[in-house]
């Protein structure tokens, strides 16, 4: 299967294939990397693309600056609610973690600077996370009067317990790498997390792609439970994208201003 991402003429992504090993660089530095239709439906081929490439034996996705991903662009993510679409797991955000999710080959992500929103949920599907001190992490649904998203309310319980994943969902708080280490959503701390993502990749590579393929089957054999939770999880974040505290949050957010969701408690 062709790569089409090699080709792309969105200035936003960056896609390189050198001796099997797919770097996806996300490359909008004016707005800290942040995410919109076009972007997601991108990677989201990317990734099904190079699942089926021959090519294609590891892939690493990062910044290809000092950010990883804001999230959600708030202007797109306003314009987009404007569609109703049908089933929500179809949006173009879900459609990405579904991508991920479902993704058999190794997939390492690196992380700088912000993390927000998707670019934490993203996490929860790859299989080696590295960061550095200088991440600042959020998962701001619930502030914006939202829900989780992909798979996070299951996925973030599993791996860092209930009373952490509670923390960092329903507070919507911003975290720091030691914190995101404690809940498991990083592999390791390190000083440059692109050098580290790249040697990993590398090491990979020298292994058989078909015992990588398996191991990883194995250890994700809920891989459809998870998908079908992302959808889950879908119809009700969009459920919630019709509230009155998620107007509150959008009209804050164009206000620039401190939404105010007393009324509605």
């Amino acid at each position: 299967m062709s790569l089409d991402c090699l080709n792309n003429s969105n200035p936003h992504l960056k896609a390189e294939l050198a001796n099997g090993i797919l770097t996806l660089a996300i490359d909008r530095p004016e707005a800290k990397n942040a995410l919109y239709s076009d972007l997601y439906i991108e990677i989201e081929q990317a990734l099904y693309q190079a699942d089926a490439s021959n090519d294609v034996r590891i892939v690493i996705l990062r910044g290809a600056n000092n950010d990883f991903s804001a999230g959600n662009d708030m202007q797109d993510f306003a314009a987009s609610l404007k569609k109703n679409i049908s089933p929500a797991g179809d949006g173009a955000p879900f459609l990405l973690l579904k991508s991920a999710a479902k993704f058999s080959k190794p997939l390492i992500v690196g992380v700088k600077g912000v993390a927000i929103g998707i670019g934490v949920t993203i996490l929860l599907h790859a299989d080696f996370v590295y960061t550095d001190t200088s991440a600042v992490f959020q998962i701001p649904f619930v502030s914006l009067g939202l829900s989780p998203e992909g798979a996070a309310s299951k996925l973030l319980q599993q791996r860092a317990g209930y009373l952490l994943a509670a923390d960092l969902l329903m507070s919507a708080r911003k975290f720091n790498a030691e914190t995101a280490f404690d809940a498991k959503l990083v592999t390791q701390i390190v000083d440059d997390p692109y050098a580290q993502a790249a040697q990993m990749a590398e090491h990979l590579n020298q292994l058989p792609l078909a015992s990588l393929k398996q191991s990883k089957a194995l250890m994700k054999a809920d891989k459809d439970d998870i998908v079908a939770w992302i959808d889950h999880e879908a119809e009700i974040f969009m459920q919630r994208v019709k509230s009155p505290e998620m107007v509150e949050a959008l009209t804050a957010f164009k206000e620039k201003r401190k939404a105010d969701f007393s009324k509605f408690n």
